[in-house]
């Protein structure tokens, strides 16, 4: 059951419903309709109106705003497009610099194994010079006994005042022979092992001897002379029975015998001293070079 309210709300809708259905047909509403229309279409005018003022207003603040704004834009993107610019140079620059790095680096390479061929080199000659050096003394010798031996020495032995001398390491800078042996080859040529008694004989048989070296040790480097100590130790005697009393040929700290019977004299070249040139060593242990001497013809 509806309540009274709901039907008195009912009845007045009808009654509007009606009476707009009436306007719309041409009842007694229609002069109203007219000016409902003729309202609305001026609010459309004005409506228009001010949406074209206010776009024109618009269209002025942003051409404005874009007047105010553009230079600053345009600086900006100068300013960016100069950075570009030099990050890229920048970029460049590190490319060469490594690049030049690199060459730099190859050139170091290249020049250490340059030094290193050329201290090979070096080497080499150095070498060669000493070779150069052997040979000269070699022939040296050679010469002074052809030459200047005038007959009076064997070929191969060298002459000073009325003795010759022959000197093994310019026959084989290689065969070695102890003391005994040493003698024995010298007896053989009809001489006997050198006997220095004097300070001109001294002084001949050093220089002689300065590029005749077999070894880098100086003690492998000696040559046999005829002195020994055999007979009593720590009395240096000649072969020709002359007792050696002049000191100073001896080495530092030498004769020493080291309690190993070193009981044979050898001559040695000494580039500190000269004079200081001799040394005792194991007659039958020991192989070295030797001299040998004999009178001249």
């Amino acid at each position: 059951m509806e309540s009274p309210q709901r039907g008195a709300n009912g009845s007045k809708d009808a009654s509007l419903y009606q009476k707009f259905g009436q306007a719309i047909t041409g009842g007694d509403m229609f002069p109203n309709h007219r000016l409902v229309i003729l309202g609305l279409g001026l609010l459309n005018a004005v409506l228009l109106i001010a949406a074209v003022v206010i776009g024109f207003n618009c269209a002025k603040v942003k051409e404005s705003s874009l007047h105010i704004t553009h230079p600053a834009a345009t600086q900006l993107i100068s300013e960016l497009a100069y950075l570009r610019s030099n990050h890229s140079d920048m970029i460049e620059a590190e490319e060469e610099a490594k690049r030049t790095l690199d060459r730099a680096i190859k050139g170091h390479a290249q020049l250490k194994v340059k030094i290193e061929q050329l201290k090979a080199t070096n080497d080499g000659h150095q070498r060669q010079i000493e070779e150069l050096r052997a040979e000269k003394t070699n022939l040296q010798v050679n010469i002074s006994s052809m030459e200047g031996t005038c007959g009076r020495c064997l070929p191969g032995w060298v002459l000073l005042n009325s003795s010759c001398y022959f000197f093994s390491y310019s026959l084989s800078s290689t065969v070695k022979k102890n003391w005994p042996d040493s003698r024995a080859d010298c007896i053989s040529r009809g001489s006997d092992l050198i006997v220095i008694d004097n300070q001109e004989e001294q002084k001949f048989v050093s220089s002689t001897i300065t590029n005749m070296r077999s070894a880098s040790n100086v003690w492998q480097s000696g040559f046999w002379i005829g002195l020994t100590d055999m007979d009593v130790e720590g009395k240096w005697v000649w072969i020709n029975n002359v007792t050696e009393v002049e000191q100073r040929y001896w080495m530092p700290g030498e004769p020493n015998d080291q309690h190993q019977g070193e009981d044979c004299g050898v001559a040695v070249y000494s580039s500190i001293n000269p004079w200081e040139t001799r040394y005792d060593g194991r007659c039958t242990v020991f192989k070295l070079h030797w001299i040998c001497e004999t009178p001249s013809r």
